[in-house]
């Protein structure tokens, strides 16, 4: 195997590669002769066929089995040349059909090409030199009590009474939402539960059944958010027709050991522990997504180099069919963002670049510290990723993971990354810093990246408005 390098400009790389046809004939011959003593041949007994006979048979299918076997062994081509491609390379061979039947009678050179880009070597820097402040939130002893009182909310009973419905009760309802007197898709519903003063719905939309008792028939007026995410609803007033068709009170409601036990616990004790376990590990990982950014922005700023263009472009693909399908459902546009397309793919391809360069940086440093993921780990992810679609598709999806290498590198890719940043937490000078719980919550414009907008159904279902549709994920979530 003769192979020249043809291209060299920056990570780019060509090969041309030439098997001659004495070495495509030796391994057809070694071919032939393990194939003497299996085939069956009609007028020959095994093992008697005439070389030359079993040649002409089967020459040109087993002469094709050695030209995929070669440019299935492309790999050694690279690992000889100490290179690591960044994709798979792309092969080039002959279109010419009387140049291709030469090869596979054994009569010519097999000729082909080999284009792809390198990943460039990384110097990994002392990790001792970054530095990160870790914000830390204590929960509050409130806090626990007031989540305690939302979950105990689900065990409450209510009764049914006759008078006129109150805040804290719940009234069972139809409606229809009208737009300048035409009823709009998702603004309809039967026996729909609602407690008045839980904030479930449109603001004034409650309060507006405090009053109304069973059998009553009234109007709702109310007016959706100049933000909802709803575009065709934003900012217009609506009326919703309502029939009442009951009204119920809260029964009272103590948070004991009865109560808990509704709950499937055995204590109010245990209540609050799981509670307060359920607070700490929503706020840790909210402390934890911040303390990534700042590693991935020490990274960012520490290792400059250029990205493969294959792969950021892959990326961007995958970045900008996301904000599409977020603008699309959310009815949205660019204007509607207060930007244009044009600076959209801009900003894009920088956070493309961005994370290609910290993902080669991130499995570099993993390589290094031998990072590993388990198999119980990636078996837990897979039946995590599972479970997310219906019972009746679970097994099919299994078996698709399976089956699919690239489909288990995706679920494997954020444990590891995940991994790594752990062995950098270790690694770095971490300083913990007590926060209140709006500092902690709060974002700064430079550690988020726009949000997807969500598509929301056009109900009077209170629902928070997206500040940017435009979908650049949190960063550190990732």
């Amino acid at each position: 195997m003769q192979v020249t390098e043809t291209l060299n400009s920056g990570l780019k790389r060509e090969l041309k590669v030439v098997v001659p046809a004495k070495d495509m004939e030796a391994r057809l011959a070694e071919r032939l002769n393990d194939a003497k003593d299996k085939v069956n041949l009609k007028g020959f007994r095994p093992g008697k066929v005439p070389a030359q006979h079993l040649r002409r048979v089967y020459g040109k299918s087993f002469m094709a089995e050695v030209v995929n076997e070669i440019l299935a062994g492309t790999q050694s081509i690279l690992t000889e040349r100490g290179e690591k491609p960044a994709i798979q390379p792309e092969i080039s061979m002959t279109e010419d059909e009387k140049e291709a039947d030469k090869v596979l009678s054994g009569d010519a050179d097999f000729e082909f090409s080999m284009s792809y880009e390198v990943i460039p070597p990384i110097e990994l820097k002392d990790f001792s030199d970054i530095k990160i402040t870790r914000q830390v939130y204590d929960v509050t002893d409130e806090e626990v009590e007031e989540q305690v009182k939302r979950v105990a909310d689900s065990a409450r009973t209510y009764e049914v009474k006759k008078g006129k419905a109150a805040d804290g009760d719940k009234v069972k309802i139809d409606y229809l939402g009208k737009i300048d007197g035409e009823a709009f898709d998702g603004g309809a519903a039967e026996d729909s539960e609602v407690v008045i003063g839980m904030n479930q719905f449109i603001a004034g939309f409650e309060e507006q059944l405090v009053g109304l008792k069973a059998g009553d028939e009234s109007t709702i007026k109310v007016t959706f958010p100049e933000e909802y995410a709803a575009a065709h609803l934003a900012g217009k007033e609506a009326e919703f027709d309502i029939k009442v068709k009951e009204v119920s009170k809260p029964n009272e409601m103590e948070i004991n050991d009865e109560t808990a036990q509704q709950l499937g616990l055995e204590s109010a004790d245990k209540l609050r522990e799981i509670v307060r376990g359920q607070l700490e590990n929503q706020f840790g990982q909210v402390t934890r997504q911040k303390a990534k950014r700042q590693i991935l922005d020490a990274l960012d700023e520490a290792y400059k180099f250029e990205a493969p263009s294959k792969l950021v472009e892959a990326e961007f693909e995958n970045i900008w069919n996301q904000v599409t399908r977020d603008l699309e459902a959310a009815g949205r546009s660019f204007e509607d963002e207060e930007t244009t397309e044009e600076e959209a793919r801009e900003e894009y391809q920088r956070l493309a670049e961005r994370r290609v360069r910290l993902g080669l940086v991130l499995s570099e440093i993993g390589e290094k510290a031998e990072v590993k993921v388990g198999d119980e780990e990636m078996q837990r992810a897979l039946i995590e990723s599972i479970r997310r679609y219906p019972p009746h598709q679970q097994q099919e999806i299994y078996e698709f993971y399976r089956q699919n290498p690239q489909a288990m590198a995706n679920i494997r890719a954020p444990l590891f990354e995940e991994k790594v940043i752990d062995h950098l937490l270790a690694e770095i000078a971490v300083t913990d810093e007590k926060v209140s719980r709006d500092e902690l919550m709060a974002d700064d414009e430079d550690e988020t990246e726009a949000k997807p907008a969500k598509k929301e159904k056009a109900a009077p279902k209170k629902k928070a408005a997206p500040k940017k549709a435009a979908a650049k994920k949190k960063e550190e979530g990732e």
